[in-house]
């Protein structure tokens, strides 16, 4: 990645600019979590939903929704609440719904909660996306997915009392994992498609029901229990890899590093089962290294626009660099110069030597990159990996440590009071 010669002279923050690609139709372009409206080439005047989601596409219950109206293309405004783990929840919200719930969607100015009431009622005036929810194959794979996820919970979720324990709960939920494949044809990777049109598919409300929690098991059993997901079940393994094709998917789709650390306070904590594959896993994600196709199997040569992931972190630091010095546990003088290194290593694969002490404060930057909040997955990968590689060119010390009980440290105000 780097040359052989190490320099202290990182590139300037104007230097750093002139590298930034021309940024995506937030609007009409490909599904990102930036937008505040999406129109799929509607104009705005026939817009009929509004979709209130948690600001860092946390909320496995919005991603659902979200894809829906992605796959769909149904035209919508996006508006943006902070979830309680991670701050104050807005007073305009509560003033909408008191008891603070996301999603929220308001259809023809009329507001609904929780997701599956919101897929019904857009089910009923936009048509279904494949078999309809309250069909008889629908509902037959709504109630499995509610029997992995309590299957997950258990194991995850729960405190193993013995290793006989922990190794029937992994039993169980592979058990359940083993119903999903049965349900997955290996000529379709979809359980339900919904036909574009002849010899195309997409997933369908099924799949979507499906998809958030899934990604969510995939990371968390990694992390906390060293099991491979995708390597154990592989029909599993081609339903994200055929959904990791798909603009729409990549868009909403977080990364290991994000769903590791912001489930604890979610869940109301995660159970670690210390063994050699989970000690190795956790540090991977951790380190910012990652855990490559474990995560995604998707590749940047696969996309349509030509935006490597390294000039998409660097557009989305520089976007937000003030806040991000201003933030950091280094004084944002201090810090100035490690993270102008880190993001030279990152774009031109030059080391740079960063002011002495400076490896806590981009440790406590990799740490907290949020997916898809920030940027695309890969784009995080390379940009935790930079940070980290410039950290051990000054120490081995550590960043303030992540929170479990709640992650007021992700709390986005700053971050919106300066982009106003």
């Amino acid at each position: 990645m780097s040359s052989n010669q190490t320099t202290t002279n990182p590139l300037s923050w104007e230097e750093l600019s002139k590298l930034i690609p021309e940024e995506s139709d937030r609007i009409n372009g490909p599904n990102n979590s930036y937008a505040l409206l999406r129109l799929f080439g509607h104009p705005e005047e026939e817009i009929r939903v509004t979709l209130y989601r948690d600001h860092h596409a946390w909320c496995p219950y919005c991603q659902k929704v979200w894809l829906w109206l992605e796959w769909k293309r149904v035209p919508y405004r996006i508006k943006k609440v902070t979830m309680r783990c991670y701050g104050k929840k807005e007073s305009w919200y509560l003033g909408k719904v008191p008891s603070g719930m996301l999603p929220a969607l308001e259809l023809d100015n009329r507001l609904i909660t929780e997701s599956d009431e919101i897929l019904l009622s857009l089910e009923n005036i936009f048509g279904p996306l494949g078999q309809p929810l309250e069909s008889p194959k629908a509902l037959k794979l709504r109630n499995l997915e509610r029997r992995l996820f309590k299957a997950w919970c258990i194991w995850l979720c729960n405190p193993a009392l013995t290793s006989g324990q922990e190794i029937q709960r992994k039993k169980h939920f592979q058990e359940v994992a083993q119903e999903m494949e049965h349900w997955l044809d290996s000529d379709n990777p979809w359980l339900d498609a919904a036909l574009e049109e002849p010899g195309k598919s997409l997933p369908g409300s099924s799949d979507v029901v499906f998809i958030p929690y899934l990604e969510r098991m995939n990371a968390s059993l990694a992390y906390y229990k060293g099991f491979n997901l995708r390597e154990k079940h592989p029909a599993i393994h081609r339903w994200f890899k055929a959904l990791e094709t798909l603009e729409a998917y990549r868009g909403t789709q977080g990364d290991f590093h994000t769903h590791a650390h912001d489930l604890p306070p979610q869940m109301g904590g995660c159970w670690l089962n210390r063994n050699s594959m989970q000690e190795q896993f956790s540090v991977a994600v951790d380190s910012g290294e990652g855990l490559g196709d474990m995560e995604t199997c998707f590749s940047p040569e696969e996309q349509s626009e030509n935006h490597s992931p390294e000039s998409i972190a660097l557009s989305r630091v520089l976007k937000h660099r003030q806040t991000l010095l201003e933030v950091n546990p280094l004084e944002a003088n201090f810090f100035d110069q490690p993270l102008r290194a880190a993001l030279t290593l990152m774009v031109k694969g030059q080391d740079c030597t960063p002011s002495e002490g400076s490896a806590p404060g981009l440790r406590y930057l990799r740490d907290r990159v949020s997916v898809p909040r920030d940027m695309p997955l890969l784009a995080a990968r390379k940009l935790r990996q930079a940070l980290e590689r410039t950290a051990q060119i000054d120490s081995h010390k550590q960043g303030p440590s992540i929170e479990i009980r709640n992650r007021f440290d992700q709390n986005p105000e700053p971050f919106i009071r300066n982009h106003l």
